[in-house]
């Protein structure tokens, strides 16, 4: 089997740069405090855990053997890594905003 190179190294690299910068942004955004929860705090934490586990599905999607010169999984990588991205983006608009 021959190492990841391209575009799998960059999926999955970058997929876990997002998901620590999407820890760090909970860690900031005050997750452990102990005032009550709102509807806006439940929000958060489910889009951002949404984008964590598409993001942490990215070299799973990625690194899955498929024939030679097949690029199908390339591409669900990159709609799951978008889908990420988006989630967390999301997150940490509706933190702001609410």
């Amino acid at each position: 089997m021959r190492a990841p190179a391209g575009s799998v190294v960059g999926l999955c690299s970058a997929s876990a740069t997002l998901c620590a910068m999407g820890m760090a942004f909970l860690g900031y955004w005050g997750v452990h405090e102990p005032t009550p929860w709102r509807f806006i705090d439940a929000m958060v934490i489910v889009f951002a855990f949404f984008g964590f586990a598409a993001l942490a599905s990215v070299p799973w999607i990625v690194t899955t053997p498929v024939p030679e010169e097949s690029a199908e999984r390339i591409v669900a990588a990159r709609r799951a890594f978008v889908i990420g991205v988006a989630a967390i983006w999301l997150a940490a608009v509706v933190a702001i905003v609410g």
